[in-house]
């Protein structure tokens, strides 16, 4: 007689996986974290992609700017691949600082997650949530908050953690000449630590881990969600690895690294701005001094994360 499936993985109760394949997933949210929606930023859904039944939320101010055109942020998400949505109190905290802080339109789409669809499935469907406002630009029928009121030619692709991986993914497509997007312009993306691995440990990794992120997740994290047959290697998880195609030929447009100091990964956020700094790429480097994974998305009211939006607005300004 065949055994019962037993639980292999286990993510707080929020994701389950057992030995058959299924996977269980709740639908609470695990952690406490209070909602500040005080009525500054009015947000609404919209579907994107009808086959996966995929939404994202867009954000802007309650009270249209006097003068000028919104910038268009997207914002992609963290939660390894595995877990997370536009829905969560921190998702959806972080955004509406975003568009409050930074006087932007936000677009904020979910995409599919791991085990049960994994890479490059996350990834597609950033992209397709990009074609989505490609769409939108030359449709007839457009979504009204994207009719007037905002610069389809200024778009800034910013992503935290896994989703910070993500917009190194679509600018990477951008840069070899893959992912057409006109009449819509991306100028700049933001990798918020940016979730790399790779089989050889960094010292950051194997220091202590921070209050959000931890060495047990971070694998555990790849073993959901790289594909099938894949290692730490894989051009999805490290961009440097021994069969990730070079970086240098791309024409990459700017890039902004903003990283905590006491973080598991800071130290591959680190290098990947290091090297394409030596292979001549627009990219910036930030680290903010005694921070841990997270401390934007999760707190985007604190006084570190406050000192965060004069950094995205300078470089949506210099590269605007």
């Amino acid at each position: 007689m065949d055994s019962a499936p037993h639980l292999v993985e286990d993510f707080q109760g929020l994701l389950q996986v057992y030995s058959d394949g299924s996977v269980l997933r709740s639908t609470t949210f695990p952690f406490h974290i209070p909602l500040h929606d005080d009525g500054s930023v009015v947000w609404k859904d919209s579907l994107f992609h009808k086959h996966h039944n995929l939404h994202l939320r867009l954000y802007k101010t309650a009270v249209s700017p006097t003068k000028g055109n919104l910038p268009i942020l997207y914002y992609f998400h963290g939660g390894g691949f595995c877990v997370g949505s536009r829905t969560w109190p921190n998702c959806h905290n972080c955004c509406l600082r975003l568009a409050s802080g930074l006087g932007a339109l936000v677009v904020a789409p979910d995409f599919r997650l791991a085990p049960e669809h994994r890479l490059p499935a996350a990834v597609e469907d950033a992209v397709s949530s990009l074609k989505w406002l490609q769409g939108q630009a030359v449709s007839e029928d457009c979504e009204e908050w994207l009719s007037e009121g905002v610069d389809l030619d200024r778009v800034f692709v910013v992503g935290d953690s896994s989703g910070g991986n993500m917009a190194h993914q679509v600018a990477v497509q951008m840069g070899a000449g893959l992912l057409e997007l006109e009449p819509i312009r991306v100028r700049g993306f933001v990798l918020m630590a940016p979730f790399f691995g790779g089989t050889v440990r960094t010292r950051s990794e194997e220091g202590p881990s921070d209050t959000m992120f931890n060495l047990e997740l971070f694998d555990r994290f790849w073993r959901l969600s790289i594909p099938e047959g894949g290692t730490a290697d894989h051009p999805l998880v490290n961009p440097f690895g021994p069969c990730s195609p070079s970086l240098e030929p791309l024409k990459l447009n700017p890039i902004l690294v903003v990283v905590g100091g006491n973080e598991l990964l800071k130290d591959r956020a680190e290098q990947y701005a290091k090297r394409l700094k030596e292979m001549g790429k627009g990219i910036e480097y930030v680290e903010f001094k005694g921070e841990g994974h997270g401390f934007f998305t999760n707190d985007p009211y604190s006084d570190a994360a406050t000192a965060v939006l004069p950094v995205i607005k300078r470089f949506i300004t210099q590269n605007s």
